[in-house]
């Protein structure tokens, strides 16, 4: 069979049907979620093929929602998620982002809005304005405490890096490069005035966020770049 043939493209990206857990990575950019009379929350826009009877409903801000007044004001398409049930199988992706799968075990995570991809709807979140730097940046004003049991996927740009937080040795991360932490840690907002004086950067290098005590927190080797809603 001649390597650039039809059927041999299809044989090396066709979908691998031995897989079949309930959130399962097809790819390092393409989810599959395996449905089976469950429900998922999804980004919107990240569907982009599914089989089977599975339906599909917009669900506000995250998977619970904090009002239109919000939506309003957060910039980015990862706002709002979808709430995908029924059975079959729903691939997701999110701009060639690469995805990582994590199983909660009554623990809580908190991430970056526009990061999250998908997570069970049994897994609870909560949205929170990151209101020490409203103003400065655009769809990281909020952030989601995804708490329980369950499967959740986020997306990075690049390969992520995990810096270990300890007592006495504060991180400090550049706020559109940070996608998630410890559930433990609440960071706080540093300012530094040194680094006004390197222009060119839209959020501005001077601020920074500042975890302290005992924990983690995942960066990316790539800045968020976020939309505008008009």
């Amino acid at each position: 069979m001649n390597k650039y043939s039809i059927k041999a493209f299809i044989e090396e990206t066709a979908q691998d049907e031995s897989k079949n857990d309930f959130f399962q990575l097809e790819s390092t950019y393409m989810l599959e979620l395996n449905i089976n009379n469950q429900a998922v929350m999804l980004k919107k826009g990240a569907m982009v093929a599914y089989t089977g009877n599975v339906k599909f409903e917009r669900e506000g801000l995250l998977s619970k929602g904090i009002g239109n007044l919000l939506k309003k004001s957060v910039s980015g398409e990862g706002t709002t998620m979808m709430k995908a049930s029924g059975s079959g199988k729903v691939y997701a992706a999110d701009s060639e982002k690469r995805i990582r799968i994590l199983y909660l075990e009554n623990e809580s995570i908190n991430v970056n809005g526009n990061d999250i991809l998908a997570h069970e709807e049994s897994v609870k979140s909560e949205v929170k304005m990151m209101k020490s730097i409203a103003g400065v940046m655009g769809g990281g004003l909020f952030q989601a405490r995804i708490s329980g049991t369950g499967h959740v996927a986020i997306t990075t740009h690049g390969n992520p890096l995990t810096l270990i937080v300890k007592p006495g040795r504060p991180v400090f991360t550049d706020p559109n490069a940070t996608v998630a932490w410890s559930g433990n840690l609440n960071p706080a907002m540093k300012t530094d005035i040194s680094l006004k004086t390197f222009i060119g950067r839209g959020s501005g290098e001077s601020f920074q966020m500042m975890f302290e005590g005992d924990g983690w927190v995942i960066i990316q080797p790539c800045e968020e770049v976020y939309g505008t809603h008009e």
